[in-house]
Formats: structure tokens, C-alpha cells, sequence
């Protein structure tokens, strides 16, 4: 019986290890699937910021709004406080490519053409991105907005050839089709990565693995070899909390619950993406938007996630509210710090302490997903911190400043977040 229970055990490890095997062949890593190889020459070494034309405009994107977008950027100060990548997303080209099979800017919305659009940008002091996809159709054309199937596939070096000529700093790389297994993804993504490359012209890249995809690949799978920006969840949305894991656009706090488990990934060179910020945009299909206090907590725990801080409001006739908060140099500092470090849950469930160590200190979020203000309590060591005769604590909102002994406290209304900025004294 021992015998024949040690050969069945032996026969169902000999089952697993071929069933392992087979998943690893799925998926072979190529020899630059690294995330040194992605930090290697210096792309996205903090998180990218800028803005990104697809929640402002959807599909009703041209020359002029863009233009609008990139004055606006530079008039607002978000430039000058580091949202540097422009990004035009889906639909700015031609549905048919040209007869050599090159893409196109459709004529009747952008007259003067892609290079011109980027040299005006350029001219600004602000760094050009733009969209394309690895299927067959993109995103917009796969749900029937969009005329046309101009996708990437099969046209891989010739796209982004054609965009490096132009003078492209961003690609959004967006899959947008529900064929395809993890190998297919990872294969397709890695072909628009190494043809980029080629270019011999830095390009920040940017993918989504999830669109169409009910296994949500880019939360399941380690990217970080393979692209500068990976995001990690489904499409966000103005809200709170929608509740639609695996069937629709998510919420600020549903997405937080998905980063919060994926920070070992995050680092110099490429970073884990939460999808854009929805700060100053309405809500959609019966959604209220965000309350000034969600709008906190979310550039807070995006800061917090050293997220990409990508907008994706109408900066053209965003209030001052909306401004102010988008460029609070002390929140944007954490999610610059070129330690580099993503920050992790360390307790609590409705009321939870985050803390990202920085290059000088840690920054301490606490964040209230509950419904009712709550009180928080905890100690400089508890969140990392040396023994030091006294600590400098300032609040990242506010810039009020005060020394502590060691003690941190805070008050948070409902989803709220309180976020310090905490260093030893000398």
C-alpha cells in the first residue's frame, strides 16, 4: 500500500511538473524580459506624467483641441509641475492606411498632419504620445465607434518606424480584442517593444494587456520586462466604488485593492499603472464623479502606488480646485521619488496605513475607504523609521509642518486620505 501510495504521489508531482513545464514553454522570456533591460536607458525612471486626450474628448479628438490641450498644460502650470507627456489616444488616424500600408492622421481633423501636431508640442517644452494597438483594430474599432482596422499587427516595425519619424515620446500600446492566450499577448507586446527599440529613438511604452480580456492578464502577469507602464487593472472610471471586478470599468477604491498586492513589481524603468486620473472629469451612465475628499485620495494613493499621474480632464476649463490639487508639489514629490519604491499596505481593512519609503523618510498614507470619518494612531517605527531625537512631519495637503517624538496621528473623513511626509531630524 506504501508502495503504491509513494508511486501515485511520484506520478501526480511527475503530472505537475509537465503541466508547470508547459505553461513556462506558453510563455518563453526573451533575453531582455527584464526590468533592468526596460531602466537601461533611462525611460520612466520616476512614473511618467502628462495627459491623455481619451477621457476629455473620447473620439472627438483634432488638431485644435490638441492644440488647446498643450497651451492650457503650459498656462495652468502642470507643465512646470511635471505633466510632460501629451497623449493622443484612439481615433486620431485614417481608417484606411496609406497605398504602402503606412499610417495616417485623418485629414478632416488633423489638416496639418501628425509631425506638425508634434514639433507644436515639442515647442511648448512638452513630449508627444500616441496610441496604437497590437490586434487588428483598435479599441474604438473593435466596439464599432471607429471606422476602419488599423491595428498594428503584421505592420509592428513599420508603425513604429513610422512613429519615431514623427517624433513620438509615448506609445500607448492598447491590446483591444478577446482572442488571443497569454502567449499571443506576451509575443505581441514584445515584438512592438523590440521594434521600438530599433528606432534608436527613446519612446516611452506604455501597454494594456486587459482590454477584452476576461483573465485580466495585466493584473495575473508580471510585466515589468516587458514595457515601461503596464496597467494593472480594467478601465477606470469617475467613481468610488462600481463593484465590477472582471466585468466593467472600475472605481477608485476597487483599484487601489488590486494595486496594493502588486508593488514588488514596481521600480525605475517600469512602473505598475492603475489607468489615468479622473480628477476634474464627470461621471459617466449615472455615476456621481468624485467628492473633493475621493479626488484626494486619489492622486494621494496613486502618488502612494508611484503611479504613472496621467490626467485625463479638460485642462482647457478645469477650475481652480482642480488645478491646485492636480499640481501639489508636495503630493507630486512622492510619486517622483527616485528611490523608486512603491508603497504597501502595512494594516487595517476600511481604515488602512500605507507607507512608501522615499529617498529621505517614508511617506504615510492613511486612507479611509469606510463611510464614517476615523481616527489613526501609529508610531515612527511602526512605519519604518530610524530611533532619531525627533522626526519633521509634514502634511502633504496642507505643507503644514510639525516635529513629533515619534507619535502620528490624523483624523480622516470618509473616503479620505491623510498623507505625511515624515524624516528624522538631524
Amino acid at each position: 500500500m506504501a508502495t503504491a501510495v509513494l508511486t501515485g504521489r511520484l506520478l501526480l508531482v511527475a503530472v505537475l511538473l509537465l503541466v508547470l513545464a508547459g505553461a513556462a514553454a506558453a510563455v518563453p522570456q526573451g533575453p531582455d524580459d527584464s526590468p533592468a533591460a526596460m531602466g537601461r536607458d533611462g525611460l520612466a525612471a520616476t512614473p511618467p506624467m502628462g495627459w491623455n486626450s481619451w477621457n476629455a474628448f473620447g473620439c472627438d479628438i483634432d488638431e485644435a483641441k490638441i492644440r488647446g490641450v498643450a497651451d492650457a498644460l503650459v498656462a495652468s502650470g502642470m507643465r512646470d509641475a511635471g505633466y510632460r507627456y501629451l497623449v493622443v489616444d484612439d481615433c486620431w488616424f485614417d481608417p484606411r492606411r496609406g497605398p504602402d500600408g503606412q499610417l495616417r492622421a485623418a485629414p478632416d481633423r488633423f489638416p496639418g498632419g501628425i509631425p506638425a501636431l508634434v514639433r507644436y508640442v515639442h515647442e511648448r517644452g512638452l513630449r508627444f504620445g500616441i496610441y496604437l494597438s497590437p490586434a487588428t483594430r483598435t479599441c474604438a474599432q473593435y466596439a464599432g465607434d471607429y471606422p476602419g482596422a488599423t491595428g498594428s499587427r503584421g505592420h509592428e516595425v513599420q508603425d513604429a518606424g513610422t512613429i519615431a519619424a514623427w517624433g513620438a515620446d509615448y506609445l500607448k500600446y492598447d491590446w483591444c480584442s478577446p482572442s488571443g492566450d497569454l502567449g499571443d499577448l506576451v509575443a505581441g507586446f514584445r515584438l512592438m517593444r523590440d521594434a521600438l527599440r530599433a528606432t534608436g529613438r527613446p519612446i516611452v511604452y506604455s501597454i494594456n494587456a486587459n482590454s477584452h480580456q476576461d483573465a485580466n492578464p495585466g493584473e495575473t502577469h508580471d510585466w515589468s520586462g516587458l514595457a515601461n507602464l503596464s496597467r494593472t487593472t480594467q478601465d477606470i472610471t469617475a467613481a468610488w466604488h462600481t463593484g465590477l471586478r472582471g466585468a466593467g470599468c472600475l472605481g477608485i477604491s476597487d483599484i487601489i485593492e488590486v494595486n496594493a498586492a502588486l508593488a514588488a513589481r514596481a521600480g525605475p524603468g517600469h512602473w505598475n499603472d492603475p489607468d489615468m486620473l479622473e480628477i476634474g472629469v464627470p461621471g459617466t451612465e449615472g455615476l456621481p464623479g468624485l467628492t473633493p475628499a475621493e479626488a484626494r485620495t486619489h492622486l494621494g494613493m496613486w502618488a502612494m502606488m508611484a503611479a504613472p499621474l496621467i490626467a485625463g480632464n479638460d485642462v482647457r476649463s478645469m477650475d481652480a480646485a482642480t488645478r491646485d490639487l492636480l499640481t501639489n508639489r508636495d503630493v507630486i514629490a512622492v510619486d517622483q521619488d527616485r528611490l523608486g519604491r512603491q508603497g504597501r499596505r502595512i494594516r487595517g481593512t476600511d481604515v488602512q496605513v500605507w507607507v512608501r519609503p522615499l529617498v529621505e523618510g517614508v511617506a504615510v498614507a492613511v486612507y479611509n475607504r469606510g463611510d464614517a470619518t476615523a481616527d489613526m494612531a501609529a508610531t515612527t517605527a511602526e512605519v519604518g523609521l530610524p530611533p532619531a531625537r525627533g522626526y519633521l512631519v509634514r502634511d502633504a495637503w496642507s505643507g503644514r509642518q510639525w516635529t513629533s517624538t515619534g507619535a502620528l496621528t490624523a483624523a480622516v473623513g470618509a473616503h479620505d486620505t491623510a498623507l505625511l511626509v515624515v524624516r528624522p531630524l538631524p
